[in-house]
């Protein structure tokens, strides 16, 4: 056996990793060695540096983590660059990495974790490819965050900004993540809010959903379709019997789930329907108006008869976001199933009659 043949079949060798030619530049450039040297599948921790532009701002679940790690040890490793190919696209952060040789990516929380638990060593996974550039280390981290239920909202949404600065639009940032630009637009209506507003979202005392409706509102109308929100949630009080018209009425309708009042009387009514929860108010006899506003989110809708609304949009994409905000998910897929039904049986041939 040749020494070459020997060398192959070596262990050693088998664990060598091919070097990138953006890697071979980076060891030109530092002069680190990088041909036929394998990557570590474990190092100190005092040889990880968190990722200074982690999506997640503040890092939750650590005790629960560390007692795992210590419990049933380190099932996943973490997924870091070298701090050479950091650098090369984040130059002077030297100081936020310390004396760190590896930067991680995607695994911050465990890093973390590790820490509390006493741990000395993580295994890793060396990928010099997660920072070919600046908007690759942030888009490596937001993917890898993208599916976790515990990324709070709003720092998804500055990381989405921060994407869409680099790629120019959000269309383009749906693109690269998968994603609808509705999706990606949702998620920035959270970046809209006045900064009171994002503070409740971060105590949790504004849920998330209709947050994101709200943010899409000018900021001088959010505080009050939260007061709308949370008196819309609060028990009704007792009130007498009103007498209400069987006829259609002339008043605003329900912006959010387009309810018509029951008819109990033959008289007709000129009061108005809350636009938020479909209630009368409190206060009695209002003008009436042929229109309504929801406050949640900003869409015109117009009583018809028969309790029908109608949703005025200049386009495809205006009546989609119309539809996601008013309906739950399984109501949109069972409206885009019948649409899809309602197409296939349009363009079918239609049968011809038989001859008498």
């Amino acid at each position: 056996m040749s020494k070459a043949d020997k060398l192959a079949a070596s262990a050693s060798f088998g664990q060598a990793r091919s070097v990138s030619a953006r890697r071979a530049a980076i060891g030109a450039a530092t002069g680190a060695p990088t041909t036929g040297i394998p990557a570590p599948t474990k190092v100190p921790l005092k040889d990880l540096a968190p990722n200074p532009f982690n999506p997640r701002e503040e890092l939750t679940d650590i005790e629960e983590t560390a007692a795992s790690l210590g419990e049933r040890g380190q099932i996943q490793p973490v997924a870091v660059v070298h701090r050479t190919a950091f650098l090369a696209v984040h130059p002077g952060r030297d100081e936020d990495l310390g004396e760190a040789a590896y930067v991680v990516i995607d695994g911050n929380r465990r890093l973390a974790a590790a820490a509390a638990a006493g741990l000395d060593e993580l295994r890793i996974d060396v990928n010099d490819e997660l920072a070919a550039t600046a908007a690759d280390i942030l888009e490596s981290a937001l993917i890898a965050n993208i599916h976790r239920v515990d990324v709070p909202p709003l720092d998804q949404a500055k990381a989405l900004r921060e994407l869409v600065d680099v790629y120019g639009s959000q269309s383009q940032v749906a693109k690269r993540l998968g994603k609808t630009p509705a999706w990606v637009s949702q998620r920035l209506a959270l970046l809209e809010l006045t900064p009171e507003l994002q503070e409740k979202v971060e105590s949790g005392d504004l849920k998330v959903e209709p947050a994101r409706r709200i943010g899409r509102l000018p900021k001088e109308q959010q505080a009050a379709a939260v007061e709308e929100i949370n008196s819309a949630a609060k028990p009704p009080r007792q009130r007498s019997r009103r007498t209400l018209s069987a006829g259609p009425t002339t008043g605003t309708v329900n912006g959010v789930n387009a309810g018509t009042p029951q008819a109990n009387a033959d008289a007709p009514s000129t009061e108005s329907v809350n636009a938020v929860n479909g209630t009368e108010p409190e206060t009695g006899p209002v003008t009436s108006a042929p229109h309504s506003v929801n406050a949640v989110n900003g869409l015109r809708v117009d009583a018809g008869v028969d309790g029908r609304v109608l949703l005025p949009c200049s386009s495809p994409q205006e009546l989609v976001d119309a539809l996601e905000d008013l309906l739950s998910p399984e109501d949109l897929t069972a409206v885009a199933e019948l649409l899809l039904d309602r197409v296939g049986s349009s363009t079918s041939p239609r049968p011809q009659p038989t001859p008498q």
